[in-house]
């Protein structure tokens, strides 16, 4: 397109009239561009939808399983092993 200054692609762009209604929002996005809040947060809940879903799924899977239960054991573990620190600083204080 060749605008009437002689430049090519260049299109100036027309104010939109005063008190005329603006251009509804479409897809999620503002006439400007920038993306609305309902859409966002539409993103935001699948996004976390989504999240939850894959986490109870690879729960039920035995590999699931098996880390819950490493998770498990290594808690288990570290408790045991603060018991014993401050078992020891407990008894350094008392000499």
């Amino acid at each position: 397109m060749i605008a009437p200054s002689g430049q090519v692609g260049a299109v100036s762009s027309v104010p939109p009239v005063p008190g005329s209604a603006a251009l509804p929002e479409t897809g999620g996005y503002s006439a400007g561009g920038v993306p609305t809040f309902e859409s966002v947060r539409d993103k935001v809940e699948q996004r976390y939808g989504t999240a939850q879903g894959m986490g109870e799924l690879d729960r039920q899977t035995p590999a699931g399983r098996s880390a819950d239960e490493q998770w498990q054991a290594r808690e288990e573990a570290a408790r045991e092993r603060l018991d014993q620190i401050r078992k020891s600083l407990r008894d350094n204080d008392d000499e």
